[in-house]
This record gives C-alpha cells, structure tokens and sequence, in this order.
C-alpha cells in the first residue's frame, strides 16, 4: 500500500507523524510521505492517521 498526502489540504496539525513516525514526517509546515512503499507493520497506524486528519488530506493507493 501506499500512503499519499495533499499538501494543498494539509494544514500541518501533526497528527500522522504522532500515529506513523514510520510514514510521515514534517517538513515546511506539511506532512510528507517517506516510505515509498508503507511497511507492513505500519499498515494499521497508517490507516489510523488517514481516519484521523481531521481535513482529509491523506489517501491510501494499494
């Protein structure tokens, strides 16, 4: 699976990074996806932190 932000949407609350620190990151006040390809055993905080910005800016493609 692959995790996607939108960084037009992203207002920079930070929450992905405190769900999956495996997945995103800050940068310039965005969240931004490091892992190319989202490592399984980081599957399920990822999911969490799609259902958890509170702007819909992250997508996930399988």
């Amino acid at each position: 699976m692959k995790a996607i932000v939108d960084a037009d949407l992203c207002t920079g609350c930070g929450l992905c990074v405190d769900i999956c620190p495996e997945v995103f990151v800050m940068e310039s006040d965005v969240a931004v996806v490091t892992a190319e390809i989202v490592p399984r055993d980081a599957e399920e905080s990822c999911r969490d932190a799609v259902q958890s910005c509170p702007v819909e800016a992250i997508s996930i493609a399988d």
